[in-house]
């Protein structure tokens, strides 16, 4: 039995793995990895991450995936038994883990959001969602600037940026970016546009770099949805599952879409799973025609146990409990110590539960700072839609002796920020 931490196979080493990677991968990914020391990841546990060096990393990255850790027991004892009974179905007959997974995720929402179809990225449940909308009438997409939805072709088109949209045009038509958290400016467009609409928001922007909209603003935009005869997805891919302190963000406003987005900590940290769930309305499309929209592992069986395991382990562990409770803790402390120690490079801290957000004055500090976490002992995010804010997505199960780590190894990483830029060359600073 190998150890954690053992190497998975005696010939993998990391100079060959980046040339694998600069051969049949992606070159830009083996530079990525080469400014954080080529190190080649191959175990993990709870919040921790091991390498084949022997070194290990506290995890508070992963992009919102490991809410419960890595290899939460109850998710892997899921899996492992799916795994030997049954791990792939015909998709013709009745099969329990997918009915078994969908009544367990309806029971974390209102009891209007009732239909699920499953998928297995992000992008690919906010397809199912835009492809309702269509279904239901509503062509345009309304969504916000620095929001992100994914990168296939629907998805794209609702993300706001213009680096990844520029190679694929034309997207989808009829679509248009508003500035998120202005009501007003949602009111003008579908005052324009009655009963064509599709709005699609995130509750918190993640990769917007952890931006927050005014109090209000989410039940605003459902009045005025409803009002103007439009059709509302909430986009909960990353911010859904307790990742904010609540179940969902909708939460906080009582706001009901008629379509939520899930996904990331959907599959436990163990499998790729999203879900688009939908009120009956908004589903009826898809309950008329079964083949209407399909996919060949959608509600795979080995998915569903990690998707049952996942909801298990956050409510018997109460993680959305101690989501919220680390947040209050964690917020604080390092907006704390980024004012005290980089007061000259740091914009804002800001964040709801786990989901917090450092900004800097510019992107190549973000880098920088990323990169002495990194140093010591820390996995953090860039922001793809905020280039000058760090993310820090920790799990919910962190100790108190992690917590400590943590903000530990973030106040040497300011340090060593400032520190760096001390000695570096007016030219080159």
């Amino acid at each position: 039995m190998p150890r954690l931490g053992d190497p998975p196979h005696s010939a993998d080493t990391e100079a060959e793995i980046l040339g694998l990677y600069r051969a049949h991968l992606s070159k830009g990914r083996a530079t990525l990895a080469e400014l954080f020391g080529s190190h080649m990841e191959i175990a993990s546990e709870g919040a921790w991450l091991h390498t084949s060096d022997g070194e290990r990393f506290l995890n508070a990255g992963g992009y919102g995936v490991f809410l419960m850790g890595a290899r939460h027991p109850l998710v892997v004892e899921e899996v492992q038994r799916q795994l030997t009974t049954h791990p792939t179905a015909t998709r013709i007959l009745l099969e329990p883990t997918v009915a078994r997974a969908a009544e367990a995720l309806v029971s974390t929402l209102p009891e209007q959001l009732d239909r699920v179809h499953f998928g297995l990225s992000g992008a690919e449940a906010v397809e199912t969602g835009l492809k309702l909308a269509r279904a239901n009438g509503r062509r345009r997409i309304v969504s916000m600037e620095k929001g992100y939805h994914g990168k296939t072709m629907g998805a794209l088109t609702a993300t706001a940026k213009e680096v990844y949209q520029k190679p694929f045009r034309p997207l989808l038509p009829d679509a248009v970016h508003l500035p998120f958290g202005d009501a007003e400016a949602l009111e003008r467009e579908l005052a324009a546009h009655p009963g064509e609409c599709c709005v699609i928001l995130e509750p918190v922007q993640g990769e917007g770099g952890v931006i927050l909209p005014p109090r209000g603003y989410l039940t605003r935009v459902a009045e005025l949805v409803k009002e103007y005869e439009g059709f509302l997805i909430l986009d909960e891919v990353q911010s859904g599952m307790g990742r904010l302190g609540e179940w969902w963000g909708a939460d906080f406003e009582g706001v009901v879409p008629d379509v939520l987005l899930a996904g990331k900590a959907l599959g436990g940290g163990v499998a790729p799973v999203s879900a688009a769930i939908a009120t009956r309305q908004a589903f009826r499309p898809f309950d008329k025609d079964p083949y209407v929209h399909t996919a060949t592992f959608s509600g795979q069986p080995l998915l569903m146990a990690a998707v049952q395991g996942a909801i298990r382990a956050i409510k018997e562990d109460r993680l959305v409990t101690r989501a919220m409770d680390l947040g209050a803790t964690l917020l604080p402390r390092i907006r704390e110590i980024a004012e005290r120690t980089i007061p000259d490079l740091v914009v804002e801290v800001r964040g709801q539960g786990l989901l917090i957000g450092i900004e800097l004055i510019e992107g190549g500090l973000a880098g920088e700072l990323l990169i002495e976490l990194f140093n010591n002992g820390v996995v953090a995010n860039h922001s793809m839609n905020g280039s000058t804010v760090v993310r820090f997505t920790p799990p919910a199960t962190l100790t108190d002796s992690e917590v400590e780590h943590l903000l530990g190894s973030f106040e040497k990483a300011c340090r060593d920020l400032v520190a760096g830029k001390a000695t570096m060359p007016n030219n080159v600073r």
